[in-house]
């Protein structure tokens, strides 16, 4: 728990806004002080809350941090004005629309000595809490292969980005976060069916540094809601469905297979298949937590600007191999992506 209140200011209500505010609103530690959307709180999100029409009617409220809950167009001018005036901040995901405006916060936050982070909230799911622990442990072994798939209906509250840099960006910055390991180069197709501006479908597949293969299915496209994960190493795979929260291990087989063709076909054999309990907290709200401790001055985890950057980068690598039907290979990560995230 916080030793001290903090004030909290949030820039916009939509969808996810509205979301932040009602955990923001029930957060011990903090106090929500203002909420900043010109079109103002017409779903009463805020309860109460004062909402103000601009960045400086805000500041002036005096806040500790800020959440950054406005399209992704903006983040880059909103952050850049929240280091200035020497505001923390957790910016939603992505963290800039490119990757030379999300390079330019990095710059800025880092300059200004401030705590930021991106609000990468899948990695606080608790099934992928739960999977992480389980690889840096050992119980794959050696990785051989990560698979998402995330797909499902278009999202109308989405207008200036794409598939890949609203969706995709979710696995990318999960596999790297889950393996550890960075991504060595990537090919990917993209197609746009829906008559939106941007792309609404793309397909992935990617070399990791450590030689680990990947593959991402994304798209808008699909009356089929799915968020699949699956990690597959030396000893089995592990399958996480992070719409349920839940955890699955399919081990090899330890039992001799006695029906050879069958044996021969599959290369390994089925073992035990274990789905873990998980205490399953809201994602949103551990992911508040932490921020909220960070700023506290306490040792925590969350998603800083650096790695935030690093999935802006691969995503632009996925929309520049798509559009010359090659395969690119990735720069090596900003040297904000080095430093060695504080954990609990």
């Amino acid at each position: 728990m916080s030793t001290r209140t903090l004030r909290v200011g949030l820039i916009g209500l939509g969808a996810m806004g509205r979301n932040h505010a009602r955990v923001l609103l029930s957060l011990s530690g903090v106090e929500l002080v203002g909420v900043m959307d010109p079109a103002g709180d017409r779903a009463g999100a805020a309860r109460g809350v004062p909402v103000v029409a601009t960045l400086p009617e805000l500041l002036a409220l005096g806040v500790d941090y800020a959440v950054v809950a406005c399209p992704t167009a903006l983040h880059e001018e909103v952050g850049l004005v929240l280091a200035e005036s020497g505001v923390c901040a957790l910016i939603e995901k992505p963290l800039a629309h490119s990757a030379a405006a999300a390079r330019r916060l990095v710059d800025a936050f880092d300059r200004a000595g401030l705590v930021a982070g991106v609000g990468h909230i899948e990695r606080f799911n608790p099934a992928l809490q739960s999977l992480r622990s389980r690889l840096e442990a050992g119980e794959l072994g050696e990785v051989f292969q990560a698979v998402t798939r995330r797909q499902g209906p278009f999202p109308h509250r989405i207008a200036d980005v794409g598939v890949v840099k609203d969706l995709a960006t979710h696995d990318i910055d999960l596999i790297g976060w889950l393996t550890g390991s960075e991504y060595a180069s990537v090919t990917a197709r993209i197609v746009s069916k829906s008559g939106h501006p941007h792309e609404d479908m793309v397909a992935v597949v990617a070399d990791l540094v450590d030689g680990t293969m990947v593959s991402h299915l994304v798209n808008w496209l699909s009356p089929l809601k799915e968020r699949f994960i699956a990690v597959t190493g030396e000893r089995g795979c592990f399958i996480a469905d992070t719409l349920t929260a839940d955890l699955t291990f399919h081990a090899n087989g330890a039992v001799p297979m006695e029906w050879e063709a069958l044996s021969a076909f599959r290369g390994v054999s089925e073992g035990d298949m274990v789905r873990y309990a998980i205490p399953k907290r809201e994602p949103l709200l551990v992911e508040h937590e932490r921020f909220r401790d960070a700023v506290d001055g306490k040792t925590t985890d969350f998603v800083t600007l650096g790695q935030g950057l690093r999935t802006v980068e691969v995503a632009e690598a996925v929309l520049d191999s798509a559009r010359k039907r090659v395969s690119l290979p990735l720069r090596d990560p900003h040297p904000a992506l080095a430093v060695v995230t504080q954990r609990s």
